[in-house]
């Protein structure tokens, strides 16, 4: 029995990729308007749509449709670095509008959240409350972190065999390196980021991050008794 085509992917098809090296070729203002009106528009804008639900890109201070067009304008600005036989249109596409939404969708957290962060602290003012416990907390939480990454950067080759687990482990440490300047706001753009560093699939990702999170409780409890990560033996091993 035939295979039935996706519905999510019905509204881009190999007329739509077609419509896209058309588009290239022509050297005419007029014949590219033609074509994105009559075969991309519509294309492109369920494209984007459903990334932004799929993903709950949902951090920004402006309406959706609004969100819509400012990603749909920066795709008509990446359609001539789409080339035919690299790979399908739809792969290109939806690539560029998760790094967009993933850029924008950061920043505008994080100006939302430092928003909310003023509000609590005047908020904690009005009651008199003292921020010196909370302090001293956060900066242990610190530097437990950086003593974590310190673990897996001396550990990786030891607790992962194959050089695949080896890559996924090294991109899941460089993101908790960056995690001041990026805000994983949701699991699937942790997922798409780490994707996109190491090259590999969410299956092979998962079944890194949970040995990587096996870990984590020996060593939040070393650190809560001795207030310091020593580097144990491990073992080697296969996931």
């Amino acid at each position: 029995m035939p295979r039935k085509k996706s519905k999510t992917r019905m509204y881009f098809t190999e007329e739509t990729e077609a419509a896209i090296v058309a588009y290239n070729a022509s050297d005419s203002h007029r014949e590219r308007n033609r074509i994105y009106n009559e075969h991309l528009r519509k294309p492109f804008e369920k494209l984007v749509e459903n990334i932004i639900h799929t993903f709950k890109f949902y951090y920004f201070d402006y309406p959706i449709e609004s969100v819509k067009h400012d990603v749909i304008s920066f795709m008509i600005t990446r359609l001539d670095k789409y080339k035919q036989g690299k790979g399908k249109a739809f792969s290109y596409f939806s690539v560029v509008v998760k790094n967009w939404l993933i850029c924008h969708n950061n920043n505008n957290y994080k100006k939302m959240k430092t928003h909310n962060d003023v509000l609590d602290l005047k908020h904690k003012d009005v009651k008199n409350t003292s921020y010196d416990d909370n302090t001293v907390k956060s900066q242990e939480e610190k530097e437990f972190f950086k003593s974590v990454i310190d673990y897996w950067e001396e550990n990786i080759d030891k607790v992962f065999k194959k050089e695949r687990d080896i890559k996924i482990a090294w991109s899941i440490v460089e993101l908790m390196s960056r995690v001041d300047s990026i805000e994983i706001f949701n699991k699937k753009a942790l997922y798409i980021l780490l994707r996109e560093i190491s090259g590999h699939s969410t299956q092979h990702i998962t079944r890194v991050l949970n040995v990587m999170r096996s870990h984590y409780k020996n060593l939040y409890t070393k650190w809560d008794k001795e207030g310091d990560i020593v580097q144990p033996p491990v073992t080697k091993r296969t996931i």
